[in-house]
């Protein structure tokens, strides 16, 4: 049996890790369900919520081309009246897409260095291409280091850590 993606199946818990459960599907396939993809609140401890040998309804939220197969329990129930159906949670973390904060204003604030582009998106000066692990890293380590050193000349002018004492 093929497995297809958006897919409901009955399946059997044959695992519990601290990140997911793995489920046995018809045709001795085995998928995942991540934590977060257990129930519609925060699951702190999976074995609050699933035991070994307990059949489950799971929808297939995913296929890799390696055949992992990733499972959803919260997205393979039906919605209560009156409840949205559970779709697929947002990583704004991911992405631009991420909503405005009234509480903040735009433009950041506090003592962080204005200027940049902290969210790792686009490089600056014509380049255009998203960056790759190394440039992020090698921005990081700059922006630390920055910070750092701020952070110390500001404690210098403070009298903090290792100050005079009379």
């Amino acid at each position: 049996m093929a497995i297809e993606l958006g897919s409901k199946l009955e399946g059997k818990v044959t695992g519990i890790t601290n990140f997911g459960a793995f489920v046995l599907l018809p045709g001795n396939v085995t998928g995942l369900v991540h934590i977060s993809e257990i129930a519609d609140t925060y699951v702190k401890d999976i074995n609050d919520h699933l035991k070994v040998n307990d059949e489950v309804t799971v929808k297939v939220i995913n296929v890799d081309k390696d055949g992992k197969i990733g499972l959803s329990i919260r997205q393979a129930k039906e919605p209560q009246p009156g409840q949205a159906a559970p779709g697929p949670k947002r990583d704004f973390n991911r992405g631009g897409d991420r909503p405005p904060r009234p509480d903040r204003p735009q433009g950041g604030g506090g003592d962080r260095p204005r200027g940049g582009n902290r969210g790792g998106g686009r490089q600056q000066g014509g380049g255009g291409g998203r960056l790759n692990f190394e440039d992020k890293v090698a921005r990081f380590i700059k922006e630390s280091e920055d910070r750092l050193s701020a952070l110390k000349r500001h404690e210098s002018k403070r009298g903090g850590r290792g100050g005079r004492r009379s």
